[in-house]
């Protein structure tokens, strides 16, 4: 298993930017697919934005324009940057590297926006 260690996360007014970094034990390219997943208090999961093996990236509707995923395949390391954060983005940030039906998690990093 890769072990998958989140930073970055913080308080930030709304407006704000923040980049979150996802530095990994192993190849990335290992992967199918790295992600980034949220979970609000009260919440489930939810899938923010995925970088596949090939460079194809999705992105949830509530992020488009805003936050764009990244990686540095050298550094074994993949990126969130979020800009125009607003208070609905608080939530614990989760780093994910999907192999088929295996999926490796971060321990996550918090991140709260304020009005």
């Amino acid at each position: 298993q890769v072990q998958l260690v989140e930073s970055g996360g913080g308080l930030v007014q709304a407006g704000g930017s923040l980049r979150l970094s996802c530095a990994a034990s192993g190849n990335i390219l290992s992967f199918n697919a790295m992600g980034w997943y949220r979970q609000a208090p009260g919440k489930q999961r939810e899938l923010v934005a995925t970088v596949a093996y090939s460079g194809f990236t999705i992105y949830a509707n509530s992020v488009k324009g805003r936050f764009t995923i990244s990686r540095d395949n050298a550094k074994n390391t993949v990126y969130l940057q979020m800009n125009s954060l607003k208070p609905e983005d608080t939530a614990v940030y989760y780093c994910n590297g999907r192999l088929g039906v295996r999926n490796d998690w971060g321990q996550g990093t918090q991140v709260t926006v304020s009005s």
